[in-house]
């Protein structure tokens, strides 16, 4: 099968795609022939030096993926071949859905949502996963909180506003003013030009912060949360700062999810959550993609096209 691979730790161009064999579903794995795989911050970043992965004997990049299920191991009863899946499978260890096929346990997976494309599906699983598991598992938001999100128009960022959205809660997000009819599209109440004011001047009394962007604006983020409220990072767990007496402050890794998954297609399929593709390329141009990524200006996710 083809795949992209990483030949040596560095620059997109380190890219390749290759022939490789072909993976065999195992105990409760089943095996998803990739239509599209979504490209994610984490994909260049493990790509530039290999950390945190577990790395198989061919660094094969990628955990975002849509597909079909083309076969299925002994004792999985979820799913059958012919079935529409997407989902994040194994992160943090190696996955490989920069692939046409990937071997995936079969609960990392879930029903693909009715109504979305494989390009629309594999931009949600890592970001919209992230995104739950900060606000609704980490953080509890619930009906009438404040809540502030960084980077509200990026991937997770565009994904939290609406997920905060449908909680019930009042939603503030920050992004360049080129991207302010976005964010309010997809919900927020308030939209901060960043470059223009600083959030911590602008918004106070807030119940829960999100924050994809850790080092400084962790810290600031503090400045605006009231007594009992929660600043969730997603960076790494040196992003953390030390927070006062009555403000929660916790790093969140998102994990594979078959629950959430459930619950993300259910927004996606009552029209509460909808994927925002700013780019598509073929699997061929993954190099590409990385390069687009890395500028840090995309709007929404960008998606690679395999089958």
């Amino acid at each position: 099968m083809r795949a992209v691979v990483v030949e040596q730790w560095g620059g997109p161009e380190n890219l390749v795609e290759r022939e490789v064999e072909r993976p065999e579903p195992g105990l409760n794995e089943v095996l998803v022939r990739v239509h599209a795989a979504g490209v994610n911050p984490v994909d260049w970043k493990t790509r530039a030096g290999g950390a945190l992965i577990e790395w198989g004997s061919v660094p094969a990049v990628g955990w975002d993926v849509s597909g079909t299920v083309e076969a299925v191991g002994p004792g999985v009863g979820i799913f059958r071949p012919g079935d529409e899946v997407f989902g994040m499978p194994l992160f943090p260890r190696q996955a490989g859905g920069y692939a046409e096929y990937v071997v995936a346990p079969a609960r990392h997976l879930a029903p693909k949502p009715a109504g979305l494309t494989h390009v629309e599906a594999a931009a949600l699983p890592l970001a919209a996963l992230t995104a739950w598991q900060a606000l609704v598992d980490a953080a509890d938001v619930r009906p009438g909180e404040r809540v502030l999100v960084h980077a509200a128009a990026g991937g997770v960022g565009h994904f939290a506003v609406q997920i905060a959205k449908a909680r019930g809660a009042y939603v503030i997000g920050t992004a360049s003013a080129g991207k302010h009819d976005l964010v309010r599209q997809l919900g927020a109440d308030e939209v901060i030009d960043y470059r223009a004011v600083r959030f911590e001047d602008a918004v106070t009394d807030v119940d829960v912060v999100l924050d994809g962007l850790g080092g400084e604006t962790a810290e600031r983020s503090l400045k605006v949360l009231r007594s009992g409220g929660r600043l969730i990072t997603l960076p790494g767990p040196d992003d953390v700062p030390a927070a006062p007496d009555g403000v929660r402050a916790v790093w969140v890794l998102v994990e594979p999810d078959h629950l959430g998954l459930r619950e993300i297609a259910a927004l996606v399929e009552r029209g509460a959550l909808k994927p925002v593709v700013e780019t598509v390329l073929p699997l061929a141009e993954a190099a590409k993609a990385h390069e687009i990524g890395e500028r840090g200006r995309t709007t929404g996710k960008i998606v690679l096209t395999v089958a």
